[in-house]
């Protein structure tokens, strides 16, 4: 793996570094400390600068009319999208796009019609809904939301939690259990329209994240057309698992792009502020503090870099994707309260993206898998089958 950046990998990140700091930096001096939406004029206005740039719609493959960028690429530019305020849950506030739903790549022509073409196109929302109260980590087994086939339909019921913006969506993949005897090899991936009889949503409004909301949904009877199955029947585990494992890679780097902007922030400041009579940067502890943090980052961007060179190169990688997931947001936190406590009082206002980040990066280490199922990930692969 060659770390060196080629000549395109340089441009690009240089565009999308100008970028946060020329156009989002700026208008973040005006937003509530915790939005994570931009005015809708701004927000128009920087969609046509990120395709102008042909950057739009990063996570769309090529042949989708997305940019064709390679996954460690793809790495880089979210480390770099991630360093402001609310880069962690909204990354430059969503004006270089997505893809959505990635598992609807994998749908039938009928349901990329139905559902694939208008979410692309800004027509649709979807939801991605597999968390249940019975638990996220281990999906495959927690699942207890059951569908039962009915003539041409499936019936579900049963309920899920932790859903991020249900109650705004016009569809959802709601993962079910199609058979209770075969384990992971029994879930079912179903596209659920959200005006269904038997769909029921509620916001739960309070959550360390700033200026967002999860909800708990539930099925009462909800049937399902058997066109509506994504993927085959008893495929729903493999659909998730395989876009769950790539997804840790950019998410592992939304992390260390804040870590960086914080060890920034903290250099800039500690030989300005002096303390009897003398700058912090002359502190012995504050330099360990430094150093400490700059360690943390390099370590786990390496990490995750090797992650995406793997997954480019085709190769396995969910060793390495856990890796990633687990190093960086750990290595994240750390760095976040390093500087708060470099920045003392101020470290904890809201003048400063500091308080938000910690809150935010505390639940980095529980969501996409939290840092013990990871752990657990990675000893599986070291010792092979001792373990499964």
């Amino acid at each position: 793996m060659d770390l060196n950046l080629t000549e395109e990998q340089d441009l690009i990140i240089g565009m999308v570094r100008r970028f946060v700091r020329e156009e989002i930096l700026p208008l973040e001096m005006y937003l509530d400390p915790d939005a994570d939406e931009l005015p809708e004029t701004e927000r128009l206005r920087l969609i046509e600068k990120t395709k102008a740039m042909g950057l739009y719609g990063l996570d769309i493959p090529p042949e989708y009319g997305g940019p064709d960028i390679d996954l460690v690429t793809r790495t880089l530019l979210a480390v770099e999208m991630s360093q402001h305020r609310a880069g962690l849950y909204a990354p430059c506030y969503g004006t270089f796009g997505g893809a959505g739903l990635a598992q609807l790549f994998e749908a039938t022509d009928a349901q990329k019609e139905k559902y694939l073409y208008p979410t692309l196109r800004g027509e649709k929302r979807g939801f991605f809904g597999l968390s249940e109260p019975s638990g996220g980590s281990d999906p495959a087994r927690a699942i207890q939301t059951k569908a039962v086939q009915d003539g041409d339909d499936w019936v579900i019921n049963g309920g899920k939690l932790w859903i991020s913006s249900a109650d705004k969506a016009d569809f959802g993949l709601v993962f079910a259990r199609t058979d209770a005897d075969k384990g992971r090899n029994g879930v079912t991936c179903f596209i659920v329209d959200t005006d269904a009889p038997g769909f029921h949503v509620r916001r739960i409004v309070h959550t360390l994240r700033s200026a967002h909301y999860a909800t708990e949904l539930q099925f009462e009877d909800l049937r399902v057309p058997k066109e509506n199955i994504l993927g085959g029947l008893n495929k729903g585990f493999a659909i998730a698992n395989d876009r769950l494992t790539r997804q840790r890679i950019p998410y592992a780097a939304g992390c260390i792009g804040v870590a960086i902007k914080a060890q920034e922030m903290a250099l800039e400041y500690v030989p300005q502020r002096e303390t009897f009579g003398a700058p912090l940067s002359t502190r012995q502890s504050i330099q360990w503090m430094l150093v400490d943090n700059d360690m943390d980052i390099k370590q786990s961007l390496w990490i995750t870099l090797e992650a995406a060179h793997k997954a480019q190169q085709g190769e396995e990688f969910r060793k390495e994707a856990a890796m990633a997931k687990l190093a960086a947001t750990e290595a994240g936190g750390r760095v976040v309260d390093r500087c708060m406590q470099m920045y003392g009082g101020l470290g904890v206002a809201k003048d400063l993206p500091f308080e938000r980040w910690f809150r935010e990066m505390r639940i980095r280490r529980i969501g996409e898998g939290p840092s013990e199922v990871q752990r657990h990930v990675i000893a599986r692969e070291l010792l092979g089958s001792s373990l499964r």
